[in-house]
């Protein structure tokens, strides 16, 4: 399936066939190319939590609003980030750019995070997204349906999961084979309401 095309037949997904797995080997593939997703200065900060464990879904499902997609999805995967990645060796980050490149660019992560709270946790949830979408985007190239999830209680899970006290949770996301169709487009905005021309009008 081309791009094209992934991006016109993605949609959330909210049944899913509880019978069917996705391989080890399919769940690598995925994620490797989730992991090819851009990230402000190369910090990677990402981390996909997946959610195997049978009583641990259910106790997910139960901070979810009871969703199906919790437990009967094949995969179930916690996106989280690490907020604090650009101050933890950062070195790694560029350790195969050229020596010029490597004595500018790591500096430059200390310079634009240092300090700025905001940005650092803005620049995870970015990150979680572009990454988010791109985990959709493969999985629906790779046959499988997917749902983007924010509706549960991000503390909740976060102990669930042991969130360390630096990352944060930007959403949840099922995969599996659908055993229902989503609902219908609801409403997409016009072209034109959407897309500015240089300016806002006053």
């Amino acid at each position: 399936m081309d791009v094209f095309s992934a991006v016109e037949a993605r949609r959330a997904v909210k049944h899913f066939d509880p019978e069917f797995k996705i391989d080890e080997d399919e769940i690598k593939r995925l994620l490797s190319y989730a992991m090819l997703s851009p990230t402000s200065f190369n910090i990677q900060h990402w981390r996909f939590v997946l959610i195997q464990d049978k009583e641990l879904r259910r106790k997910i499902r139960e901070v979810a609003w009871n969703q199906p997609q919790v437990t009967d999805s094949s995969l179930l995967i916690v996106l989280c980030a690490d907020v604090k990645a650009w101050e933890k060796n950062p070195e790694r980050y560029w350790k195969n750019a050229p020596e010029e490149v490597k004595k500018f660019v790591v500096p430059a992560i200390d310079s634009f995070y240092r300090g700025r709270e905001q940005v650092q946790r803005d620049e995870a949830m970015r990150s979680c997204g572009i990454a988010g979408q791109t985990i959709m985007l493969i999985a629906k190239a790779m046959g499988y349906d997917s749902c983007p999830m924010i509706g549960f209680d991000f503390e909740a899970v976060g102990k669930l999961i042991n969130l360390p006290e630096d990352h944060v949770i930007g959403m949840m996301i099922a995969i599996g084979k659908a055993v229902k169709p989503a609902w219908p487009r609801a409403g997409q905005l016009s072209y034109e309401e959407v897309v500015i021309i240089n300016k806002f009008d006053k």
